[in-house]
């Protein structure tokens, strides 16, 4: 396994684990609530990042359990990674659309700044999916 796909696998299952944390213990607040009154900007940076913070720290572990690969990347890691960023560009400029809709409604700031997190964490995961399947089923 290369250490891009190393990478890739990394920040895809953080990319699952931290949201799935984050919004059950954000959204089990929901139900018989005002939106308005729930604290919701601490634990998202928090979780954004633990995201970012995880997927570094683990990259580097990787890193250093693997030595002769690290950092080591070829012609198809490249494309492969091209196009795993593309996909992942045209989800989070579809999934964009719903936070846009939202503020022009005017919808209480809850909503808008979970429906940008999930667009983001959507991105990510499209992305890392792509480039997995381009590892394993080959390009």
């Amino acid at each position: 396994m290369s250490s891009e796909e190393k990478r890739t696998w990394i920040s895809a299952v953080v990319g699952v684990v931290v949201p799935v944390v984050y919004l059950a213990t954000v959204l089990s607040k929901v139900p018989g609530a005002d939106v308005a009154g729930i604290a919701y900007v601490g634990p998202m940076l928090t979780a954004i990042g633990v995201g970012i913070g995880a997927g570094i720290v683990l990259a580097i572990v990787a890193a250093m359990v693997s030595l002769k690969d690290a950092g080591r990347t070829d012609e198809r890691d490249r494309e492969i990674n091209r196009r795993g960023e593309y996909v992942g560009f045209y989800v989070m400029s579809i999934a964009a659309i719903v936070p846009l809709v939202l503020a022009m409604a005017e919808v209480e700031h809850f909503w808008i700044a979970h429906a940008l997190y999930l667009a983001f964490v959507l991105a990510a995961l499209a992305s890392a999916v792509v480039k997995l399947v381009a590892y394993r089923r080959g390009w």
